[in-house]
């Protein structure tokens, strides 16, 4: 079940046609206080967020909803396309987002691919230094505290432990981790998770190798 939060009443129905056709069931919503709402009673697989809302806007939104652990994948629908809003929207902790006007194929495209996501590595208890790591929850706790991560934060954490000690390029990271989107994500998106998971998890996790990529 995907939440819509839209208040384009054209846009909205346009989106609910065309998940009609792909066979996806939806709810939607015009307002963040809407929203919030609903996500108390009910959990949804995807939440498709409009940025331009009455009231409070989709980033307020998706801030205090990441901030109360929700992990639930966010798609950014916006008309915001600058560079440091794109960025804003990944720091907050959306997994991925598509600028107005959009091709409803690439859009679809994107939803499966953040549903592929969700139905990544599962396994038993990861030890990594003083953290351990549950992968069929997403959870991590250290020192009896649980660290929130968002979905895609938590694969690309996975995807760097999966491939210890090996130096992964950006672009094998945003094949494997992303998705085949490469060449639609700017250039910072992986920069900018692996900061998020360094400010959450310590500077020293994640390792940089010059000119070529990522490792733990």
């Amino acid at each position: 079940m995907f939440l819509i939060v839209e208040d384009n009443k054209i846009l909205a129905k346009n989106i609910k046609k065309i998940l009609e056709l792909n066979e996806f069931e939806w709810e939607i919503t015009e307002s963040a206080e809407q929203a919030e709402k609903l996500l108390k009673n009910k959990k949804y697989n995807l939440i498709l967020l409009d940025i331009n809302l009455p009231w409070k806007s989709g980033f307020e939104f998706l801030k205090q909803f990441r901030d109360e652990w929700n992990n639930t994948p966010v798609l950014i629908l916006t008309s915001k396309n600058t560079i440091d809003d794109k960025v804003n929207g990944l720091e907050l902790g959306a997994d991925d987002y598509i600028t107005k006007p959009f091709d409803m194929a690439e859009f679809i495209a994107r939803i499966k691919a953040i549903l592929r996501r969700e139905n990544g590595i599962k396994s038993e208890i990861i030890k990594l230094d003083k953290y351990e790591i549950y992968p069929e929850e997403e959870k991590i706790i250290k020192d009896g505290a649980q660290i929130w991560l968002s979905s895609l934060e938590f694969k690309l954490l996975m995807y760097l432990i999966k491939n210890k000690w090996k130096i992964i390029h950006r672009d094998k990271i945003y094949e494997e981790v992303w998705g085949d989107f490469d060449n639609h994500m700017f250039s910072r998106s992986v920069d900018v998770y692996v900061a998020n998971l360094r400010k959450k998890l310590g500077k020293d996790i994640i390792k940089t190798k010059k000119w070529s990529g990522y490792y733990i």
